[in-house]
């Protein structure tokens, strides 16, 4: 029961601090996002996020950051696997279930919902 408190906790922390980025500064959220990604990869290459993850959970995973360590971790092991060619496919081989799953609700929700045009 505890670690559930702890995912919300840390999944929680990191998207208010997105929050507070996009109501604060002016920062765009597509900034936002690469930011968040890119702090996932910067993090996992430093020996960072992987103790996050391993604590959290979900709560470090699910949020771009953990995008970031999915890139990260993914590029990691293709290097280990197939040299320096593996730098170019690990990456999209380690999020690709992420990928797939963000195109297939994407999909979904397109075809349930019911777009308006912006005034």
């Amino acid at each position: 029961m505890l670690q559930y408190l702890w995912v919300f906790l840390v999944g929680g922390a990191l998207c208010a601090i997105a929050q507070i980025l996009i109501d604060k500064c002016k920062l765009t959220p597509a900034r936002i996002l690469v930011i968040y990604v890119t702090a996932g990869v910067v993090l996992t290459v430093i020996g960072v996020y992987e103790p996050l993850v391993d604590f959290a959970g979900c709560g470090a995973t699910v949020p771009l950051t953990g995008f970031g360590y999915s890139l990260a971790k993914g590029a990691a092991k293709g290097v280990a696997e197939k040299g320096f060619w593996g730098i170019f496919s690990g990456g999209v081989t380690g999020a690709s279930a992420g990928i797939a799953a963000a195109v297939f609700f994407g999909y979904l929700v397109a075809l349930i919902a019911k777009p308006k045009e912006k005034k």
